[in-house]
């Protein structure tokens, strides 16, 4: 079944945050994921929720998205994106 790790973005450092998207997509192709969306545009259709910078990925198995998570591939970035921004993450499986 398949996950997707959905992140609402709000940059507080621009230019730190551009460093941390040239290291992230390197990581994900060991653990078969992918960008589904990347900082698109967005409309909020209900509610209030004002979203910065969306991120959808898509992992074969929610095993998958934690292990890419908690990878060491993945943790020099990481410690670049919670530097340059204010995150929220989730993870969901898939129908």
């Amino acid at each position: 079944m398949p996950a997707y790790i959905i992140v609402d973005v709000e940059i507080t450092d621009p230019k730190e945050y551009e460093e941390y998207k040239k290291h992230t997509p390197g990581s994900l192709v060991p653990f078969d994921g992918k960008f589904l969306a990347r900082g698109g545009e967005t409309t909020t259709l209900e509610g209030d929720w004002k979203p910065g910078r969306i991120v959808i990925l898509e992992f074969p198995t929610m095993e998958k998205a934690k292990a890419w998570w908690n990878s060491p591939l993945y943790a020099p970035a990481k410690l670049i994106r919670q530097r340059a921004s204010n995150t929220r993450m989730i993870a969901v499986e898939g129908a």
